[in-house]
């Protein structure tokens, strides 16, 4: 006999909703992973209706709890909450699931349904992207409660699966959270012992870590052996871990992956494709669910509605605001100024001053080093910087002056993160997201590799994170091919949406970082020197900013120079070797082909014409085929290098100012 709704609905009923919504949906969609929403729905319930603290109607209330699907595969658990409890996401884009132009995307995407906080799907960095949102948690209470006025005071949720497990990027950021105490971080495992090569416990095969232990080694609360489908058993487990003050924790959730289906459940069919119309009819009854495909009767809506809730939740915080804005007005505008995104009135006259400090000076200087001096003069115009480094703060020259070291208690605006350079990008972007800082992180621009996903989801979001990649060439010397980037810079340059730099002087990387820390609307790459480069002379800053531009122009010049870097100063050199033999050239300058490429076409003919051009890089060459053209010069690299001093490499490689004015000569002859 079926169960009719009641007038209340039960939790049973709103975890079944969630099942029913995410079956459809992915049949709807001919594919998706309906196992995972169907194994965590009474987990949503414990978590959505008895403690995430968030307001539909405000996804951007700065004091939110905030929740992240790690295992965004399950994306339909995410959609049918933010559906069910009353954010604008209508029942439409459910149905539209995975179809061109929805607001439900195979994995959440950050910017298309509202309340999702971070892109999921490449597994490991959702929980990673938590402890970054946690930290910052605990960083900005530390700089703006006050006592009796607590303005910063929520947690981070996340869900995370084995996938996430086993992917070593949760070893990084995990063992990190537990080693700063990251108490307010609180993370359900999802147990279910499925994933997409395994049937019945298969998983065995391949993962048999001891969760609990490894994570109580990291420094974590462990909870562990919760039945997942309990709601008061996992209720409990949450007043647990929010009493830890001093640890996260994670929950260690037992479940059944696809649960209620009757056939599929507990195996890895109901991992990543429909369940099939005859298994969800027999789900339908198997749960007493006597509803069509996408109803859902309104005693569930109403069960599941928290916009009164959430309406309440921050209005009490408004009023404590209000009361904190009373007493502390400077620091209430500064805390809304951060939260807002917004640079302080005196940045740009921060940053002009370095700028004409660093002309007037016209010091001989690495280009990381020229950094650190930025830093030391951004830190006091930005307190939002939050910087760190990939163990290499002493190589990296990340740390300024200012700067304090975060700790396992209190506030800071330095990390140390470790040997963990995709840790610490995502990281970074979990910092970015949750809002109020501005993160920046150093490592060699060869483990840029390591990273390389997590700045890929930067770019993705459209996340302003400060990439300082040192060590950018094979004027790194002794420490040979394994640390010497060739293709590196070519292949940050094709990634959409990074801004990628490579100042050649001072200067040049004064403006790199001034565009890095204005641009809202995606990272920057800041690849910078080990060894010292000249300053270079040039008659304006004007067109700097502007990517590429003329460094030093020629009258009646016969052919372009375009360089970055280090070898900016090779190219100059080359223009004064062919000037006297009566060959004038133009040197351009393209410290950002990102932010060159998006001149307007007017400009970028006026800097690089209709000439002969040579390209000059210590890279890989086929890249600046695109500003020379097939059948010009470029002198780059297209080997890995070798273990010698700087300048004997330069020598042997070809990056000397004869080889490039004999490539300019076989262009002119």
């Amino acid at each position: 006999m079926e169960s009719p709704v009641t007038a209340k609905a039960s939790d049973a009923e709103l975890a079944n909703s969630i099942r029913a919504l995410a079956m459809d949906a992915v049949e709807a969609a001919k594919s998706g992973h309906p196992g995972m929403p169907m194994g965590m729905a009474e987990i949503a319930v414990a978590l959505w209706k008895r403690h995430l603290r968030h307001n539909p109607a405000n996804p951007a209330w700065p004091d939110r709890d905030r929740f992240v699907l790690s295992n965004g595969h399950g994306s339909m658990l995410l959609y049918s909450l933010l559906h069910l409890t009353g954010y604008a996401l209508p029942l439409e884009e459910l149905r539209r699931f995975r179809q061109l132009g929805s607001k439900t995307p195979g994995h959440p995407e950050r910017g298309c349904a509202p309340g999702v906080e971070t892109t999921t799907g490449p597994l490991g960095q959702g929980i990673s992207n938590a402890v970054g949102m946690a930290l910052a948690e605990r960083l900005l209470a530390a700089e703006f409660n006050r006592p009796d006025h607590t303005i910063v005071d929520h947690h981070t949720y996340v869900f995370l699966g084995d996938g996430c497990m086993m992917e070593g990027i949760s070893h990084e950021s995990c063992a990190l959270a537990g080693t700063l105490a990251l108490g307010k971080l609180i993370a359900v495992y999802d147990d279910n012992g499925i994933s997409i090569d395994s049937d019945k416990g298969q998983i065995r095969q391949w993962y048999t870590d001891d969760v609990r232990r490894r994570f109580e080694a990291y420094g974590w609360q462990v909870i562990p052996g919760v039945d997942g489908h309990d709601v008061d058993a996992m209720d409990a487990a949450l007043r647990k871990a929010k009493r830890e003050k001093a640890r996260p924790t994670l929950i260690c959730a037992r479940t059944t992956i696809g649960k209620g289906a009757p056939k599929k459940a507990n195996t890895g069919a109901a991992h990543g494709a429909p369940l099939g119309a005859d298994e969800i009819a027999a789900t339908r009854t198997a749960l007493g669910w006597t509803h069509s495909a996408f109803e859902i009767p309104q005693e569930v809506y109403q069960g599941w509605d928290a916009r009164e809730a959430g309406k309440r939740a921050e209005k009490a915080w408004q009023r404590r605001f209000n009361a904190y804005k009373k007493q502390f007005p400077a620091e209430a505008a500064e805390f809304e100024r951060r939260t807002g995104g917004r640079l302080p009135d005196g940045f740009d006259a921060a940053a002009q001053r370095v700028l004409e400090e660093f002309g007037a000076k016209a010091e001989t200087l690495a280009t990381r080093r020229a950094s650190q001096l930025v830093l030391d003069a951004f830190k006091t115009a930005l307190p939002e910087l939050v910087g760190g480094s990939a163990d290499l703060t002493g190589s990296n020259l990340t740390m300024a002056k200012t700067s304090k070291v975060v700790g396992p208690d209190g506030g800071g605006d330095y990390v140390f993160y470790g040997v963990r350079e995709f840790g610490m990008a995502a990281v970074m972007n979990g910092l970015a997201l949750h809002g109020g800082y501005i993160p920046y992180g150093g490592t060699f621009l060869v483990f840029s590799d390591y990273a390389r996903n997590a700045l890929r989801l930067a770019a993705l979001m459209g996340l302003r994170t400060i990439y300082v990649f040192t060590h950018d060439s094979i004027g790194l010397g002794e420490d040979g091919p394994t640390h010497q980037p060739i293709e590196h810079a070519s292949s940050l340059r094709l990634m959409p949406n990074m801004d990628v730099w490579r100042p050649a002087d001072t200067v040049e990387t004064a403006v790199a970082w001034s565009h890095a820390v204005k641009r809202t609307s995606g990272p920057s790459a800041l690849l910078l020197t080990r060894q010292n480069v000249p300053f270079c002379k040039r008659e304006s800053l004007g067109n700097v900013e502007r990517g590429g531009y003329i460094l030093s122009d020629a009258a009646g010049a016969k052919a372009a120079i375009i360089a970055t870097g280090s070898e900016v100063q090779i190219a100059l050199e080359a223009q004064k070797l062919l000037a006297g033999e009566g060959i004038p050239v133009r040197v351009v300058s393209m410290p950002s082909t990102s932010v060159f490429d998006r001149q307007p076409a007017d400009y970028r003919n006026t800097v690089l014409g209709s000439l002969p051009k040579v390209a000059v890089e210590a890279g890989v060459t086929d890249y600046w085929r695109k500003y020379v053209g097939l059948q010009a010069a470029v002198v780059g690299i297209d080997r890995y290098g070798e273990s010698a001093p700087a300048a004997d490499l330069f020598k042997h490689f070809g990056f000397t100012p004869a080889k490039v004015a004999d490539a300019v000569r076989s262009l002119v002859k």
